[in-house]
């Protein structure tokens, strides 16, 4: 006998679902019909409040390809009051955004609010009054299936969810997806992290720590919107492919004002065109290249040799030289910055003239004070005691001149990198300087000592383990006055530079307060390849904990020895295009080449990362150098060794390949005609 529809569950649910996209549309429309004609006092604020509505109208879009909600809550008592007598249980589907139905009732809750949180955290053991937990299946943006767990039901077997494990393993294509209905309880405790204090995640290939730190910066602006908007947020990622990669994330989840960079981007003060070898690129971001700076930056500043005399009417006013002196030393001894000090020198000379006028009977105001500040002499004064200093001119003339380098950082740096840091071929202007991106954070350093980076509500750094500690300097003046989200891998830092500890980085950043969180299970790398990469642990981060792979489905994994290596790794390539999902095909950044004109003349379609995929092209050819953080469905590693030997030192190589190997969602295959790395076999 037939269930009839209206006790099917599932039709019901769906019948909610298509009422949740009505009342959606509805609140769209509410938006869209808004007339500001009468309610603006200026053409700024209409500019403004229209901005406002279009914003809204965009967060309130319908994506077909989205589901509004994907779980239910079915609580035992109203929220707030479990200790009521007979309080009536209440439901909550948790879905991406909140909609409501005409009358101003939740149809749908959105996830980061209060009520939603034990659909991550609850469990048998602790329930939180949630006597069941739905968790719905989707194919496109219909709903065809349904999972319950019933928390209070002793009988109920603990089991992992099925639907969960579908949503997990789902294949890919195109950018980075959120994972909001996945979450498991300790990513949840980072996501919802307070503001105040700063979070750095370690995390292995797979634990989700990129997703974990774009849904906490969703989840902030929902719990401190308003700051967050007067100050600001930056997600900071390593390349332009990585932040194409994930840029969908958060307009998913209806945030659409959070700015995305790199940290070249942050420091972009000149044209950067030449680059460094890697011995000079190390010193060019240690640490102790900004006392280095700082120790040039106010040599500029010399003593007075002689009073100043300020001419008002008739009377002329005289501060002595020692006077001068004293003040310039208490400016100096108040460490604020370089510019800042500069325009308080004026001022104060121009105090000790109107101490003498008050002493001389007059009554000077704050008019008089300003005057005096602007004074010939006064300011021919500043102009010789406390000079304008230009940051870019700054380090050119460090980079340049080896007398002037060597005056500054004796005692700081030895003289081989000083020889190393020196330009051979001097620039003649900071215009037509080969700048490099080391040189272009030393400028930001210049540039900060001499006025006050500005500061935002909270910065996301992301792939941080390749930082060098000058660059986690430029980000961490970013966000002095807010706080941080630390992303990253010790095992993955491919730089030369590549931090060592996470508290190291965390001082270089100004957090040092920063709490530590491990994620150690993963979610992404099925169980034999993480376990085959995890082979090189050992030997590129000794101490670090393995990831260990939750998934049922164990992957695909081949290990092929290729005699005729370009085609082997074609016929790789077309084997995994024949199963669903997307293909990356990875390579030393040096046989690239030889294997995009392999593709083309056998007719391979395919693109570069950071380009969009499609369902008829599903391949992206990977230079090595650029496949951190990305992930595809399956992977053709292509040479292992080649990768390892591209690498200036075999322990950047090793961590350069362990990166390689873990971008795989379902399966790998490696195919070589060199021998593998010993520390694989």
């Amino acid at each position: 006998m037939s269930t009839p529809v209206h006790d099917d569950p599932l039709s019901k649910e769906r019948s909610h679902l298509a009422a949740s996209r009505s009342a959606l549309r509805a609140m769209r429309e509410d938006v869209e019909s808004l007339d500001i004609t009468d309610v603006t006092a200026n053409w700024v604020n209409a500019a403004v409040l229209e901005s406002q509505i279009e914003q809204r109208i965009k967060a309130l879009a319908d994506l077909s390809e989205t589901p509004l909600f994907f779980g239910r809550l079915d609580y035992l008592h109203a929220p707030g009051a479990e200790q009521a007598e007979g309080g009536e249980g209440e439901r909550f589907y948790v879905g991406r955004r909140h909609v409501h139905d005409a009358d101003g009732d939740p149809m749908v809750i959105d996830w980061r609010a209060p009520v939603s949180q034990p659909f991550y955290r609850a469990s048998k053991k602790d329930p939180q009054d949630v006597s069941l937990r739905r968790r719905f299946g989707y194919t496109g943006g219909d709903l065809t299936a349904y999972e319950d767990e019933h928390l209070l039901d002793p009988a109920e077997a603990a089991a992992t969810s099925r639907l969960l494990q579908q949503e997990i393993e789902r294949p890919r294509v195109g950018p980075m997806r959120d994972i909001v209905a996945t979450i498991q309880p300790e990513q949840d405790e980072i996501v919802r992290a307070g503001l105040a204090g700063s979070v750095c995640v370690q995390g292995g290939p797979g634990t989700g720590k990129t997703a974990v730190g774009l849904h906490r910066v969703a989840y902030l602006l929902y719990a401190h919107r308003e700051r967050l908007a007067r100050t600001g947020t930056l997600v900071i990622g390593p390349n332009r492919s990585f932040l194409h990669y994930i840029e969908q994330v958060l307009p998913a989840l209806g945030e659409l004002t959070v700015r995305q960079a790199t940290v070249d981007d942050l420091v972009a003060h000149v044209e950067v065109r030449g680059t460094d070898e890697a011995a000079t690129a190390v010193v060019k971001g240690d640490a102790r290249m900004a006392e280095v700076l700082r120790r040039a930056l106010y040599s500029h500043v010399t003593p007075p040799t002689e009073g100043v005399v300020v001419v008002r009417g008739s009377r002329r006013w005289r501060v002595p030289v020692h006077e001068l002196e004293e003040i310039v030393r208490e400016l100096l001894a108040r460490d604020i910055r370089y510019g800042a000090a500069r325009e308080a020198l004026p001022q104060r000379v121009a105090h000790a003239v109107l101490v003498r006028m008050e002493r001389a009977g007059e009554a000077p105001d704050d008019r008089v004070q300003n005057a005096v500040a602007r004074n010939a002499a006064v300011k021919a004064l500043v102009k010789s005691v406390w000079p304008q200093v230009d940051p870019a001119r700054l380090v050119l003339r460090l980079l340049a001149d080896a007398d002037f380098l060597a005056e500054h950082a004796g005692g700081i740096l030895t003289e081989d990198e000083q020889k190393a840091v020196l330009w051979a071929k001097p620039a003649r202007s900071v215009k037509s300087a080969k700048w490099s991106p080391a040189d272009a954070v030393l400028i930001d350093e210049a540039t900060d000592l001499i006025e006050r980076t500005h500061s935002l509500g909270h910065v996301v750094l992301d792939e941080a383990q390749d930082l060098s500690p000058m660059q986690y300097r430029a980000v961490g003046r970013r966000c002095t006055t807010g706080s941080v989200t630390v992303l990253g891998d010790l095992a993955q830092g491919t730089t030369p530079w590549a931090t060592r500890s996470w508290a190291q980085a965390l001082e270089h950043l100004g957090k040092g307060e920063a709490v530590v969180e491990e994620l150690t299970a993963g979610f992404r790398v099925p169980t034999d390849v993480i376990a085959y990469a995890s082979r090189l642990l050992p030997h590129i981060a000794p101490g670090l904990t393995p990831v260990a792979s939750i998934r049922e489905n164990p992957g695909f994994f081949d290990i092929r020895t290729a005699p005729d290596s370009v085609a082997d790794v074609l016929a790789a390539c077309r084997e995994l295009l024949e199963r669903e999902g997307s293909v990356g095909l990875i390579a030393a950044d040096a046989r690239v080449p030889e294997l995009a004109a392999a593709l083309a003349a056998a007719g391979i379609g395919h693109v570069g990362p950071g380009e969009e995929t499609t369902h008829a092209t599903r391949l992206t050819l990977v230079p090595a150098s650029l496949a951190k953080g990305l992930e595809y469905d399956y992977v053709v590693l292509d040479e292992p060794r080649a990768v390892v030997d591209g690498e200036p030192d075999e322990r950047t190589g090793l961590r350069r390949l362990y990166v390689a190997l873990t971008r795989a969602v379902s399966g790998l295959i490696v195919t070589h005609a060199t021998e593998l790395p010993p520390q694989l076999t």
